[in-house]
């Protein structure tokens, strides 16, 4: 049984731990793709993905996500034709290669196929961000317990019909972390995010920001990636991706308050900044020189 998360467990991925309730954990996003939602597809430029990579190290990240497949139908925007795996590689090996020799933080795959996040755990990948949380691909949680890496199981569903949308996700995300353990995952390497904008409308993404703090009943860490959602720009009056960087520094520093373990985002630099005050302020963190 999932319960209160005990906020001295820690994740081992890759060559880092993650000790959870210290801090909270940067995650840059690098999507090699044509189509991003989020205005920074890369596409195959694999030069491009490794310097931008080194740069978001540098700046702070704690890990690096990677994805090839665009999710902009999930975003409120026009959408983009599902990928097959080999299409999907094609994207995503050539950077995982380039990114596991330069890189000294992990590197997670974003997929919900297992041939995908078997051959790039295979390339140098440390973790799965699964976007269907068990649900897209019925090997996935075998190809997981093969790997031995930790799993991010994001909510996610066709349409944004609910009876009640926070107790509904958090007992989908339950049973989901149940699946992963019942198919031999340990406790210590789920991860569990509430999928904001995927299968959401803005005020239902919206809603899941203002009461994050009742998915911690689930007892495991916790993913938020509010980054340049479409959600802020409806708030912000239309604006476009590339001009959400107050609005998701507001949602990150709000979503921390609210228990998150790991903020995925664009704008690494000035993120672990938002992230390093927030934790000031609600953790009790401080910086190594401080007086």
């Amino acid at each position: 049984m999932i319960t209160k998360q005990d906020h001295k467990s820690t994740t081992l991925c890759g060559n880092k731990s993650f000790i959870w309730g210290e801090r909270t954990y940067v995650m840059g996003a690098i999507n090699v793709t044509p189509d991003s939602f989020s205005g920074d597809g890369l596409g195959y430029d694999v030069e491009g993905a490794v310097r931008r990579a080194q740069q978001m190290e540098e700046e702070g990240a704690d890990l690096i996500d990677v994805g090839g497949e665009s999710t902009r139908r999930y975003n409120n925007l026009p959408a983009a034709e599902p990928i097959g795996a080999e299409e999907e590689l094609r994207r995503v090996l050539p950077a995982i290669k380039g990114l596991s020799k330069v890189l000294n933080i992990p590197i997670s795959i974003d997929t919900y196929k297992a041939e995908v996040a078997r051959r790039c755990v295979d390339s140098g990948a440390d973790m799965v961000n699964y976007i269907w949380g068990t649900e897209a691909d019925p090997e996935m949680l075998e190809a997981v317990v093969e790997m031995g890496v930790p799993v991010v199981l994001m909510h996610n569903k066709l349409g944004h019909r609910y009876q009640d949308l926070i107790p509904e996700i958090v007992e989908d995300l339950r049973a989901a972390a149940g699946r992963a353990l019942k198919a031999g995952i340990s406790r210590e390497k789920i991860v569990v995010d509430p999928g904001l904008g995927f299968g959401k409308t803005a005020d239902q993404s919206l809603e899941i920001e203002r009461r994050l703090s009742e998915f911690q009943t689930l007892g495991l860490p916790l993913l938020v990636g509010p980054s340049r959602k479409s959600h802020i720009g409806l708030v912000l009056g239309g604006l476009p991706p590339d001009q959400r960087l107050e609005g998701t520094a507001a949602t990150v520093a709000l979503c921390i308050a609210g228990g998150a373990d790991i903020v995925r985002v664009h704008d690494v630099k000035e993120m672990v900044r938002v992230a390093r005050m927030s934790d000031a302020i609600v953790r009790g963190w401080r910086p190594t020189d401080w007086a």
